[in-house]
Parts: C-alpha cells; structure tokens; sequence
C-alpha cells in the first residue's frame, strides 16, 4: 500500500553548489563583449562556417570534435555561416549570435571549476583543500579569458579532468558495478580530448599508466577471485581502448558525413576522396568511363603526399643541350608535373604495335602487368626514358617525350602498368579509384615525381624522373588517372578538338568511410602548415614565468581591451608548489630508501597518486612543446597550469597535517595561506578590466598593469 506523504531526502554540498554558480558567472556573464572577433576566432571562426555550409576542410592542428562542439553553439543560435572571417576586430554583424559562438567553450571553462573541486575530493583531500583548488581556478584570470571566446583550450581542460575525475571515483567505489559507467564515461572523456586537440593524447597516456598501475595490483590481489579479475582486465581494456578507440573514429565520421561539400582543401586530397564531395572535381569525373582501356584519354595525378597536387604534364619545349653545371641533356621534350589544370596534361594510352589512338568497341581494358605506350595529346610525343641523367636528380634518370634526332638514341618508350591497390593479379585499370605505378621496360625504373622544381627553361614546374624502384620512395611513385575519355578521334587536329568535350558514361563510384578515414588521418598528420612569427609567440620556459602576454583583442577608438594574462599570483604560487612537491618527494624517496617510513602506506600512496595526477599531468601537458618546432602561444601552457594550481591546496594541507607538529606553526601556516588567497583575489581583482575589457582604464592606469617590462599592454594618450 502507498504511504503518504512521499518524501525525498537530498543531500546538497553547498560549497559545490556556491563554486558553480560563481564559475557560471564568470564565464557567462556578458558573454556577447566584444561584439568583434577576437584573437584565433579569426582563425576557429572560418571552420564554424565551413561546418554551417557543410563544406570540407582540413585542419592539421587537431581533429574535428573541438570544431564540431564549436559549430554546435553556433547552430544552436541559428547562424547560418555568412561572415567573413577575415581579421581580427572585425565587428560581427547583427545577425550574427555572438553569445551562442562562444557559449560551448564557456560552459566547459565554467564546469572546470566544480571539476577540480570532485576531483581533489576523489584523490582523498579534505573539503577545505578542495575549496582551495576551486577557488584558484576560479580566480584565473587567463582560464576566463580563454573560456569567453570561441576558442578550445577550455574545452580541453574540461574533459581531461572529467577524465580523470571519472577514473579515480570508478577507482575508489570497490563495491558496486555501477561504478564501471564511471570507467565508460572516463573512456568517453578521453576520446573527447584526443577528438578535441591531439595535446590530449598525452593525458590519455597519463591516464592509461595510472590505470595500468592499479590494474597490476588488482592483479596481485589473492583476495579476489580469477573470474573476477579476468571480468574487471576485460572491462578496463575495453573501456579505456577500445571505447576511446571507436569514439575517435565516431567523430569522423559524424564530420564527414557532415562535410560533404566541395571546398578549398579538396586539392590536398586525392582524386577519389575529391570525386565523393559534391561539387568541384564530381562536376568534371561524373559520368567518365571506369576502366582505362586501349585508346583512353587520361590525365595523370601523382599521389605523392604534398600540399599542391600535379598532373603529368610535357608542352612544346625542349631540355636544354647542357644545363649549368655542364651536363649535357638530351635535348628531348619536357615532361614535367604541372600543378594546374591545363590541355597539355592529356595523354593518350597506346597499345604497342598497334597505330590506333581511338578506344575499340567494345573497349579493350588495360589490366595489371600490361605493358602500354603514352602518347601526349597535344604534341604526340611518346612518354620515354633512357640512360641520360635527369636535370635536377643527377641519380636518377631523365623522362622526356620522344624526339628523333638520328643520333643513335632509339625509343625506349614502353611502360609496363603496376596497380599498387589490386584485389587480384588480373584487377583492371580504373578511373580515380586505382593507384598504378608505370614501370619502364627497358631499365626498369618506375616514373616518379622528385619534388624538384625546374629552373626558368622548365618554366619552374617540377621534375619528373624515372628512378630505380630499390632507390625511390613509394609515396612518390604512384599516379592516379583522375579525368578519363574514350578517345574516337584518329587525326592529330581533330584529336585536339576532343580533349575540350568528355565523353559521359553513367557510372557509379564510391570510396568506403575507412579509405577516406585514412586519408584524412595520414593528411592531418604529414601535411603540416609553413610557421612564421607571430608577435606574440613565445617559448615554453618563458610560459612558467609569465613573461608574455597576448593582446586579445582592442577597442578601435579607446583604451578598452582584453587581454591574456595570468593571475600573476597564482602563477607564481603553481611554480613553487611544483618545486616545493619535488624537493619533498626526493626526501621522502631517500629517507624510505634509509629505512625511514615517515608516512604511513595509506597516506604515501595519496602523497604518490597526487604526484602521478598533478606533477604527471604538468609534464605530459608541458615537454612535449620544447620538443616541438612550431609557433607557440601563452595559452598552450593552460591545461598544465591546471594540474600545478589543483596540486598546491592539497601539498598545503599534506604540510599542515604530517610535517608541521606544533600548534603555532601550523597557526603560522594557515595566516599565510589566508594572506596568499587574499593576494590572489586582489591580483584577479585588478586585471580584471584586462579580462573583461570592461572597465576602461586611462593610459595611467594601463601603465601601471604593466607588471613586467616584457608585457606589451598598450594604450591611448588623451
């Protein structure tokens, strides 16, 4: 029988409850100021739109989820894509929601801070020390700044400590399998960070040695039954690798079904990725014949893996008789690869022995291990190679189109076809979808594009070579016919006049998710950007100082701005906290060594757990970038200053309970603490007009931000 009344207990933290609510504020509040592009929302900006028109890109500096996320706020506040992104301080336009642009990353700025607060709790700190953590990131004048815009660190940060938070409460509730969703969801997290930037693969690996770590105990444990340990190995295998594994992959997925537009990047990929995408290369390859035969008009593409693609190319210029270094040539025709679309890239494939140029009926398909002529379209010059070293590649050997010059020189024009990707040793020649390698017969050397660009006499297009096929590279060696005809026309003019008009075969091609996957993949990682300088770059070891700033963004007419700048204070208070948990840990480790047990098991494996989650995490988010040789910016060291700012509350009250023994110092202590958070909440207090760009301060006021000399604030004289 039902009792009434019902009645339901809940029990609120309301220090939790209080952190999250001033976390919200400060993040969200006015979150539409500037109403201007600020900083990289130049640069995320153009993604967000490229997502809203469902146009393809490729970004090298991380995967897709952390756009996606980005694109999501902006669909939710209706825009549409129509903005240039063009420079920053460029004021949106009013029907641009600039409060949804930026609405994502704040959330996850303003959840870090609840974040770190469960996670101190889960590492088995008091309240009090949790508290603490809460507040430092709370009062972070640099984490503010990076969450109020549409940029990603933010977002990052937050699923690397749900990560981890997520992990350590499946570690500590032993007695429910509940706690086995914690895992998933820590698994989950994970995925999200590597999905977001690929910096979050380092704490995926943290995360994954910890987890190695309690599992080998788990192991050991003889209380447990086999069954049991085999159940809980299996569980953490599939929820910390194949779950993030599966979720990564997800998130291309959803971003390729997303994008499935022609764009601007579609030159970096290859010719079968490129016809998949509506527009662009699909408007011309639509309808051509699949299978190359006898007769065929192609266009060549190497698969070499660079930024610009080129095509087989040869024009009605000659190689020079002696190049500048004084080697002598064989004055034959150029063959080159040309990066542009262009009537001297058709060639016509040829069957030894035979004069015919036009495509039989029915058509003869060319097949793995035939052996062909290429004659060009426009010139009718056989493809050709011989013992003559190639003008920039002395090593290798030259290609030309074959001129008869009677000086004992005979052709050696015959090529015999290799297709790199068959299912079978009988697997035909297709359009777009095969990668061949053309073998020379006669020396059997493989046609090849070094990458070399050729001087003025060869137009500064780039070289072709025929090159031994123990020497060459294989990313280089491969051709792809990308635009394809049956060719009818037998005479040279009327030939000519056939290349301008395709002819159209309705025929279906399509390239799996896995192959496109793949491409992508092994294109964001080896297709890297040229940096340069920018003025506020700077380098990792200046980070841990502060010794840069970064002007956000600046009002066009006052001394309004906003800028990244840490709380000098906390900043100061991580890097000794960092220090201090070293220096301790080297005396405990040596006095352990000596026999001298000064903390307890329980309390030395909390002391050890801090140590792998705060001072594991700053390293794994901070060496990898002296490592690296790219631009760096300030906001590169955030998620680690996270973990050093989550490390110093509980390494204070570590102190207050093991080390200090008498009653006025741990007083003595706890006066400066208070003193040092007093000193933080001031130092946030005065940057704030930095941080919010509200209010603005006079020249005066401005110069005496100006902290360190190396800050570069700026500002108006009235």
């Amino acid at each position: 029988m039902l009792q009434l009344p019902l009645l339901v207990t809940a029990q609120v933290d309301v220090v939790l409850l209080s952190v999250t609510l001033l976390s919200m504020w400060s993040r969200l509040s006015h979150l539409s100021y500037p109403n201007a592009v600020v900083f990289d929302e130049v640069y995320y900006g153009q993604f967000v739109s490229l997502y809203m028109k469902r146009v393809f890109f490729v970004d090298d500096s991380g995967p897709p989820l952390g756009h996606m996320i980005l694109a999501l706020g902006a669909y939710l506040g209706g825009f549409d894509g129509n903005f240039v992104w063009n420079r920053i301080g460029a004021e949106y336009h009013s029907s641009v929601c600039v409060c949804f642009l930026r609405l994502c990353p704040a959330v996850c700025g303003a959840l870090c801070v609840p974040l770190v607060y469960l996670l101190t709790l889960e590492l088995h700190f008091s309240h009090l020390s949790a508290l603490g953590a809460a507040l430092l990131l709370l009062l972070e004048n640099s984490l503010i700044v990076q969450s109020r815009f549409m940029l990603l660190e933010s977002v990052l940060i937050f699923f690397v400590l749900l990560a981890f938070f997520s992990y350590l409460r499946f570690h500590n509730n032993t007695h429910s399998w509940f706690r086995f969703c914690w895992l998933l969801l820590s698994g989950a997290s994970c995925a999200a960070a590597v999905g977001v930037k690929y910096m979050g693969v380092f704490s995926y690996l943290l995360l994954l040695g910890v987890a190695l770590l309690h599992t080998w105990d788990l192991i050991g444990d003889r209380t447990i039954s086999h069954l049991s340990v085999c159940v809980q190995c299996v569980c953490r295998a599939v929820c910390l690798v194949v779950v993030p594994v599966l979720l990564y992959v997800f998130w291309f997925y959803i971003h390729l079904t997303l994008l499935h537009r022609s764009g601007p990047h579609d030159q970096l990929m290859s010719s079968a990725f490129q016809a998949s995408l509506e527009g662009g290369l699909s408007r011309i390859t639509k309808g051509q014949p699949l299978e190359v035969a006898y007769g065929s008009q192609v266009t060549l593409r190497s698969s070499a893996s660079q930024q610009i693609p080129c095509w087989l190319h040869s024009h009605k210029a000659n190689y020079p008789i002696r190049y500048e270094s004084g080697r002598g040539s064989s004055h034959q025709q150029q063959v080159t690869c040309y990066p542009f679309k262009d009537v001297n890239n058709w060639w016509i494939i040829k069957e030894p022995g035979r004069q015919q140029l036009v495509v039989s009926s029915p058509p003869r398909p060319i097949r793995h291990g035939d052996v062909i002529q290429l004659v060009h379209g426009m010139t009718s010059r056989f493809l050709n190679s011989h013992d003559v070293a190639a003008p920039m590649s002395p090593h290798s050997q030259e290609v030309s189109g074959y001129i008869d010059f009677n000086v004992s020189m005979p052709a050696q024009n015959l090529w015999r076809v290799e297709v790199s990707n068959r299912e079978a040793e009988s697997e035909s020649w297709k359009t777009i979808l095969s990668e061949v390698r053309l073998v020379h017969v006669n020396t059997s050397a493989v046609l090849k594009l070094s990458g070399a660009s050729l001087p003025d006499w060869g137009f500064r297009q780039l070289e072709v070579v025929a090159e031994k096929l123990f020497k060459a590279h294989s990313s280089s060696l491969g051709w792809t016919v990308e635009e394809h005809r049956y060719g009818t026309s037998q005479e040279q003019k009327e030939r000519e006049a056939e290349l301008h008009s395709p002819t159209h075969i309705d025929v279906d091609r399509k390239i799996s998710f896995w192959a496109k996957f793949l491409e992508l993949q092994w294109k964001m990682l080896m297709v890297k950007q040229e940096d340069s300088e920018h003025k506020y770059s700077s380098a990792p070891l200046e980070w841990i100082t502060m010794e840069t700033n970064i002007a956000y963004w600046l009002h066009p007419s006052t001394n309004a701005q906003i800028h990244l700048i840490g709380n000098p204070v906390s900043w100061s208070v991580a890097s000794l906290t960092l220090l201090a948990y070293q220096l301790l840990a080297a005396v405990y480790l040596l006095r352990r060594r000596r026999g001298f047990k000064d903390l307890t098991d329980s309390v030395w494996a909390r002391f050890v757990c801090l140590g792998c989650v705060c001072v594991g995490g700053f390293l794994v988010n901070f060496i990898p970038f002296l490592l690296m040789e790219k631009t760096l910016f300030l906001y590169h060291f955030l998620p680690a200053l996270c973990y050093l700012l989550l490390l110093c509350p509980p390494l204070l009250e570590h102190t207050h309970t093991y080390l200090l023994r008498s009653g006025t110092h741990r007083r003595a202590l706890c006066v400066c603490v208070s003193a040092v958070l007093l000193s933080v909440f001031l130092a946030f207090r005065t940057f704030c007009p930095l941080t919010y760009g509200s209010p603005e301060l006079s020249a005066n006021q401005l110069q005496a931000l100006r902290w360190r000399g190396s800050w570069d604030i700026l500002y108006r004289r009235r």
